[in-house]
């Protein structure tokens, strides 16, 4: 006569020489749970570290009802119900919160099953193999049911808590931008507050995902974002804050953890940085850096707001920016008749993107005519022609030494008037 399957005999309860496995695990019951406790100790640092108090009371008391649990199971063939996957979620999330790994928490469950497997399974006979088999069938079951309930319990502690910890680090951010309480919001964050910070302003291009048609735009934008938070973080020590959505951001870096430095100097050093973040999330970084002390953070965030919109504004590329880079489109971005009549002296050239943009290109070569065909992809011949032709329509010549500052005021005022670039109210 074969054997028959623990499928085949799944309502059954399992025997060994004649006996109930669950009847021989409950007379052991007196040594099994201490045994179970001594291995969590002997192969599990995290609760070798627990208080004594509490493995000799809420650790002892979870072990003995497993145990009871997994006895119930071998014996009916059921699996624990809803109440009791509850309470073992409710279990594990205090282990969460008292910062016991996952692992930890969903071996603590595996050792004391198969400790009890071990117990019963030691008498058992070559004739015993059904029975074998169908204990090991129902241990899997039960640890497949109860690791599920150990994970969910855990990692919604841990979302909550980070949830927490977000939200708490997020008013630490408003604080330092809107005003507050620095120190208290700090302490609530659990942050320590530093001599100051790097306050960097971005603007992020697109990723090449974002430009396929057939791709999801927004997943390929948060992705973005993500290995961008990553390498910032993975960069710098200490604990960013940060605003990043769309195509700009806020990053704040403790003062001491940054690439500049205590004194702010290590501009190379933050030009690095930032090509390397734009290599490592797959887009072109623009971006504006100062420094300020927690109090100054507030008007640090504006202006380098400002000094990133007038760069990009005035056509800069991607790459790092201080203020002194700027320093004349900035001040020209300010409102004023000034601006508006430097403005107005390129109006001529409406319309004629092509000549705004070889006269960019030429004051930015260093009046090199090749030099600005290259940028620009075309003959220097083209580029002669343009320049005659812009000199016709608004009287400055721009190979000539005194419209050339003209000519550089003018198209800054132009980019940050046509851009809508200028001082907050």
């Amino acid at each position: 006569m074969t054997a028959s399957s623990p499928a085949e005999r799944a309502d059954a309860a399992p025997r060994l020489g004649g006996t109930p496995v669950h009847e021989r695990l409950r007379a052991t019951a007196s040594v099994l749970a201490p045994a179970v406790m001594a291995r969590l100790v002997e192969q599990l640092p995290a609760y070798e570290a627990l208080p004594s108090e509490q493995l000799r009371g809420e650790i002892a008391r979870e072990v003995d009802r497993g145990i009871r649990a997994f006895t119930e199971t071998l014996q009916t063939g059921e699996l624990p119900g809803e109440a009791e996957l509850a309470r073992i979620s409710e279990s594990s999330a205090r282990r969460a919160d008292e910062g016991v790994p996952l692992e930890a928490v969903v071996g603590a469950y595996h050792f004391g099953a198969q400790e009890c497997a071990a117990r019963v399974l030691a008498a058992a006979e070559p004739a015993d193999l059904p029975d074998v088999l169908l204990v090991q069938h129902r241990l899997l079951d039960y640890l497949r049911l109860v690791s599920c309930a150990v994970a969910a319990g855990y990692v919604q502690e841990r979302q909550a808590a980070l949830g927490d910890e977000q939200v708490a680090r997020q008013e630490l951010l408003s604080a330092l931008l809107e005003g507050g309480d620095l120190r208290a919001a700090a302490d609530r964050a659990g942050l320590p507050l530093p001599a100051g910070y790097l306050v960097l302003a971005l603007t992020v291009g697109p990723h090449p995902d974002e430009l396929l048609a057939g791709v999801n735009h927004a997943v390929a934008d948060r992705r973005k974002l993500r290995r961008l938070r990553h390498e910032l973080q993975r960069r710098t020590d200490g604990e960013l804050l940060s605003r990043l959505s769309g195509d700009t951001g806020l990053v704040l870096i403790p003062d001491g953890a940054s690439p500049l430095g205590p004194g702010g100097a290590d501009r190379e050093r933050l030009a690095r940085l930032v090509d390397q973040l734009g290599h490592r999330c797959g887009a072109e970084l623009l971006v504006a850096a100062a420094t300020a002390a927690p109090g100054g953070v507030a008007d640090a965030a504006r202006l380098v707001a400002e000094v990133r919109d007038v760069a990009r504004a005035s056509g800069r590329g991607p790459g790092l920016y201080l203020l002194e880079d700027v320093l004349l489109e900035y001040q020209l971005s300010r409102p004023g008749p000034a601006r508006d009549r430097l403005a107005a002296l390129l109006a001529p050239l409406a319309g004629r993107p092509d000549l705004l943009d070889t006269l960019r290109a030429y004051l930015a070569g260093g009046l090199d005519r090749r030099r600005a065909a290259a940028r620009l992809l075309v003959h220097p011949n083209t580029v002669d022609y343009r320049l005659r032709r812009a000199a016709e329509l608004t009287g400055l010549d721009a190979a000539r030494g005194d419209d050339q500052l003209t000519l550089r005021a003018a198209l800054a005022a132009h980019d940050t008037a046509r851009h809508g670039t200028e001082a907050p109210a």
